[in-house]
């Protein structure tokens, strides 16, 4: 098996064909990761390639303190929001009105999405794809990457109120969805 921290001191020094490996490495994982937070296999692979070159610049500053992975995933994660609040001006945001009085899928004591069978996982995924632009973020921000609303605030640059009320939107609108794709009843969804 390929050592991680060989290929990353070689990149460190500045060896090309270390950064071949890594991107080898790692690419695959890492698009997963651009791709939900992106409309399209195209607007990923965009974003994986300028998280990458970014990565490539930035590998000096990995000092080896904490999962390499984790420091990757992290560049990515910022590289996708940047994209989005650079194409915020171009995309439509869809207004969705709250018609729903039913619950609030809130329960900080959970880290699961939970959903009766037959929905799979790969099917829940392709459904948080659906989600309008804004909600889709903030869901991957704060459910997947565990991210803060204060960090999701500072990061798009809205406050934590707006972060807040948009998880709760994009939590009931994906509860719908799922129900009316698959007939399938979320007990909870954080």
């Amino acid at each position: 098996m390929v050592s991680n921290n060989r290929i990353i001191e070689e990149c460190k020094a500045g060896k090309q064909s270390a950064f071949g490996e890594l991107y080898k490495l790692y690419a695959s994982p890492m698009l997963g990761v651009c791709f939900r937070y992106s409309k399209n296999r195209n607007d990923a692979e965009d974003i994986l390639q300028e998280g990458f070159i970014k990565v490539f610049q930035k590998i000096n500053t990995y000092n080896g303190t904490g999962v390499f992975e984790g420091w990757l995933r992290r560049i990515m994660v910022n590289t996708a929001i940047n994209h989005y609040k650079a194409n915020l001006k171009y995309a439509y945001q869809e207004e969705i009105t709250d018609r729903n009085n039913g619950v609030d899928f809130i329960n900080k004591s959970k880290d699961k999405i939970f959903v009766e069978e037959p929905v799979s996982k790969n099917q829940i995924m392709a459904i948080v794809q659906k989600l309008p632009d804004g909600y889709r973020m903030i869901f991957n921000m704060y459910v997947l990457d565990g991210m803060t609303h204060k960090e999701i605030a500072d990061d798009l640059s809205i406050s934590v109120n707006t972060s807040k009320s948009q998880l709760s939107k994009s939590r009931r609108m994906l509860r719908k969805l799922i129900t009316e794709k698959y007939g399938a009843i979320m007990h909870n969804i954080i």
